[in-house]
């Protein structure tokens, strides 16, 4: 069984619970299907147990007394069940106050934007009072989420990729990371820095499509050309899985023995990666970078075979998906004194020295 943990353990630095969503509790009406698209997560974690969140609800008060909810993501993986227990947090705090929340939380087993495309379909069948979606590819899945609003749907973007109104989107509104490029950057800027901005690097892509990764990549190509002397070799796709960042990394390896560091942009590939320069016995000759709050990252990481990770804060971003879901029900507009159009949350940087808190905190 998943169980509870603070925001705050997800990211060291946590910024106070948004001034939005309030009201009560309730029970997932989705547990059955949560449960079934759960099974066999590649790296599936367990975050250590609390006595409960430091994040508290909003001051909005919700004009109904159940709401029924449904969001899909990209694929069932650990990145996402972390979110998950951000929502059923909110869900726990909203039961307190006599308020009802059924929600399915369901994904593939694989990327497939052509799976998300139908997943969103049907379930604007069945009458949720708020659709959310975790964006798979904005050029597939936009058509969709506007053909559904077009039809009277109430759709919303949540967790780590957004299509925006500057991509042709009429969704609602978006909670979650708002400066993945920005990320990407921040992550880049050190490679560049420990290899003494000069050599050559690699870097691992995720998804093809997936906003989140595109604009990490962009960062970290962006930040490379500013350097003359680095020369980035490869670029590879793999399409969020351990296994295959491990084989692109023992073919980086292999190819270009002079490779100075590796830059990796989601939660799977710096495992797969670090894995490879174990094996290979480079772990401390090759720069590491990459994302999120995996045990075995985080391990790698106070091992020094990773010298930085960006760790979002998943927990909160679930935990705001619900609040920011109520208010779109209640037929409330993004506005100042409602909720924000998007709502950004925070990326923390992690180095070796802050692995074994994180690790205790969290495992």
């Amino acid at each position: 069984m998943k169980k509870k943990v603070v925001s705050m353990l997800l990211c060291a630095a946590m910024v106070a619970g948004l001034a939005v969503g309030c009201g009560g509790s309730g029970g997932s009406g989705g547990d059955a299907e949560k449960k079934e698209e759960s099974k066999g997560t590649e790296g599936a974690i367990e975050l250590k147990e609390d006595e409960g969140s430091e994040l508290v609800l909003g001051d909005y008060e919700p004009e109904k007394k159940e709401y029924n909810f449904y969001f899909t993501y990209k694929l069932v993986h650990a990145w996402w069940d972390a979110v998950g227990l951000g929502l059923e947090e909110a869900q726990k705090q909203y039961a307190e106050k006599g308020i009802t929340i059924n929600y399915e939380y369901v994904a593939p087993p694989a990327p497939d934007a052509i799976d998300q495309v139908n997943r969103l379909e049907e379930a604007a069948g069945r009458d949720f009072d708020v659709i959310g979606v975790d964006v798979n590819d904005i050029e597939i899945v936009t058509p969709t989420i506007n053909n559904l609003i077009d039809q009277g749907n109430k759709i919303m973007t949540f967790s780590s990729s957004d299509a925006t109104k500057e991509d042709g989107c009429k969704r609602i509104a978006y909670v979650g990371n708002t400066h993945n490029y920005q990320d990407g950057a921040d992550l880049a800027e050190i490679l560049a820095e420990k290899i003494d901005y000069k050599g050559q690097v690699a870097a691992l892509a995720g998804t093809i499509g997936a906003p989140c990764h595109e604009d990490r990549i962009a960062g970290f190509k962006d930040v490379m050309e500013k350097y003359p002397d680095i020369e980035v070799v490869e670029i590879q796709n793999d399409n969020d899985s351990v296994e295959n960042s491990l084989t692109f990394t023992e073919g980086f390896l292999q190819k270009y023995p002079d490779l100075k560091g590796i830059f990796c942009n989601n939660m799977s590939n710096p495992i797969g990666a670090a894995q490879a320069i174990v094996d290979a016995g480079k772990a401390g000759e090759i720069v590491l970078v990459g994302m999120d709050h995996d045990k075995r990252a985080l391990e790698y990481l106070r091992d020094d075979v990773i010298q930085a990770l960006g760790v979002q804060d998943c927990f909160k971003m679930g935990f705001d998906t619900i609040q920011v879901a109520i208010m779109i029900a209640d037929g409330k507009e993004p506005g100042s004194d409602t909720y924000p159009e998007q709502t950004e949350e925070q990326t923390t940087i992690v180095y070796p020295e802050d692995a074994q808190e994180y690790l205790d905190k969290l495992y």
